[in-house]
């Protein structure tokens, strides 16, 4: 077996992408989107039918409602293709408006039973802020399954966990990005590798928390820069890998033993018990998320990035109704 089936045996593999087409080759069982991902696909030449088409009876409609349709008509061919679930996300822009987010959450839920699709098989994508983690809540208690992006902080993780929250996608390669450039030319990437990247580490540590403490959300791995952060994590619940690395798993007859293990936990990377407790108070979160500069600083970045991709979104559907692209 290759690297990747090797993987599969201890972990819940998913592709991270939004063209559908690159599914069948890796047998993910889940997909995840952003409108990062979502924009790239929507100007591939193998997609302008799909977009033409869903779009046809929709330019007087406002530019959110058509990406909205877009989101949905992408999610639609994912599941197509694969037997579990995908994560559509809310629009980034919403991130601070708890009330909105869940509107709009609610709003891609009914476009998606509209299509004949149960909830089961779809998360709702929303930013980790204390929020996002509130509209999680109202949304949970509904029964609509919500996936939370944007997580850096193990105070996100137990605020979402206490709030009920399905699954959560703490982002790996945007941490060790954070701490190879604080440190500059003091690096070393040998001595921060495997176990010791600091973005594994962190998953590691929630998903210790988490286990220890019997919360039922799942810990989802993503934001992968290499093959030896997701080797380090096999083990956690599910990890979220874009195709290119896929790739490389499949590519490798490597060895892919298991690395996180529920009933084995490190004292060295304890959270303190107090953490959950702070995460039920607004106050607490907002401080120790503020003091947190990696956390901080990276939430901030990830929501202004994703907005940014929804904007140039909406440009380019204007100027395809224009006739220009």
């Amino acid at each position: 077996m290759n690297q990747l089936e090797k993987l599969k045996a201890h972990t819940v593999v998913v592709a991270d992408t939004g063209d559908f087409q690159l599914l069948e080759q890796y047998t993910p069982r889940d997909a995840t989107t952003n409108p990062s991902l979502i924009l790239k696909a929507s100007q591939s030449p193998a997609y302008r039918g799909l977009v033409i088409d869903t779009l046809r009876e929709l330019r007087h409609l406002p530019a959110a409602e058509q990406i909205d349709a877009l989101l949905i008509a992408f999610g639609l061919k994912i599941l197509d293709k694969v037997p579990g679930r995908v994560s559509t996300e809310v629009d980034a822009r919403l991130s601070f408006d708890t009330a909105a987010t869940v509107a709009k959450a609610r709003q891609l839920m009914a476009a998606y039973a509209a299509a004949g699709v149960s909830r089961g098989r779809v998360l709702i994508k929303i930013a980790a802020t204390w929020e996002g983690i509130q509209a999680a809540a109202i949304l949970e208690a509904e029964g609509i399954n919500c996936n939370l992006t944007l997580l850096f902080s193990p105070v996100q993780a137990a605020a979402c966990a206490q709030a009920g929250v399905t699954l959560i996608s703490p982002f790996v390669g945007r941490i060790y990005d954070w701490y190879k450039k604080q440190a500059g030319t003091g690096w070393n990437e040998a001595a921060q590798a495997g176990a010791n990247d600091p973005g594994v580490r962190s998953v590691r540590r929630i998903y210790q928390l988490f286990r220890q403490h019997g919360f039922v959300t799942e810990v989802m791995g993503a934001s992968f820069r290499n093959t030896g952060q997701i080797l380090a994590l096999a083990g956690c619940d599910l990890l979220t890998i874009s195709p290119d690395l896929l790739q490389q798993l499949r590519d490798s007859d490597g060895d892919a033993p298991r690395r996180l293990f529920a009933d084995l936990p490190d004292a060295a990377d304890a959270l303190p018990a107090s953490l959950l407790d702070d995460a039920r108070h607004e106050s607490r979160f907002r401080f120790l998320l503020n003091d947190d500069a990696m956390a901080s600083e990276k939430l901030a970045e990830g929501i202004r990035l994703f907005a940014a991709d929804t904007v140039k979104l909406e440009n380019w559907l204007a100027a395809l109704h224009e006739g220009s692209v």
